[in-house]
């Protein structure tokens, strides 16, 4: 059934989901051992025309929990020092507590009944979040549990290109080498590719609707 485009909202957009693009940087690939050492998390916000723009973006550096993996291999790949000073790092439960009521706050104000993470390979940074949850009994989670959308499969099919930075580019966005694998950097694109890939397939389906 298509969507009418007449009344379009965000709840009615994604079935009453609020995406959100989530996107970790780690000391690892395995969730249940490996650091997780920073997140960022990009609200999407919708215009009065339907149309997805990035919104706001919450970005924390985390402190490695007690007893957690670092593997080198990981650390030389995206140059984080997980000990360095500067950093500034929160411990989990208080950097998901932080995140947890910026996106309540957004899933209400767009009268969503929950959020679903949007990632690229967005599995991988599921599985980092649940087990961020899980290890610190963090409350009120605001996402789905399992679902997800997945930016690389998106891309794969608009684009034929399911890297990241080879998607942005030919979605035409701008991409910078030296600022990727960051958590923050990451995720904007990220959003700026769904938001393009959604917002695409919008004007597809009003151009077929007016014809």
């Amino acid at each position: 059934m298509p969507l009418d485009h007449t009344n379009i909202s965000m709840s009615s957009r994604f079935r009453g989901y609020l995406p959100v693009v989530i996107d970790v940087e780690t000391a690892g690939f395995n969730h249940q051992t490996d650091a997780l050492l920073e997140i960022a998390a990009v609200l999407i916000d919708m215009d009065e025309e339907g149309i997805l723009h990035r919104g706001q973006t919450l970005h924390y550096h985390v402190r490695p929990f007690k007893g957690a993996n670092l593997e080198k291999a990981a650390l030389d790949f995206n140059g984080i020092d997980p000990y360095h000073p500067f950093r500034l790092a929160q411990d989990e439960l208080d950097v998901l507590t932080n995140i947890f009521k910026a996106i309540r706050q957004a899933v209400k104000r767009y009268d969503c009944t929950r959020a679903i993470l949007v990632g690229h390979n967005s599995a991988f940074d599921l599985n980092f979040l649940n087990a961020a949850i899980e290890r610190t009994a963090a409350k009120r989670s605001p996402f789905h549990p399992f679902s997800s959308f997945d930016t690389a499969t998106l891309a794969g099919l608009a684009y034929g290109q399911t890297v990241l930075a080879r998607a942005a580019k030919e979605a035409g966005i701008s991409w910078n080498e030296s600022d990727a694998h960051s958590a923050d950097y990451d995720a904007e694109k990220t959003a700026d590719l769904f938001c393009e890939i959604v917002n695409r397939w919008r004007q597809l389906e009003l151009s077929a609707n007016f014809f």
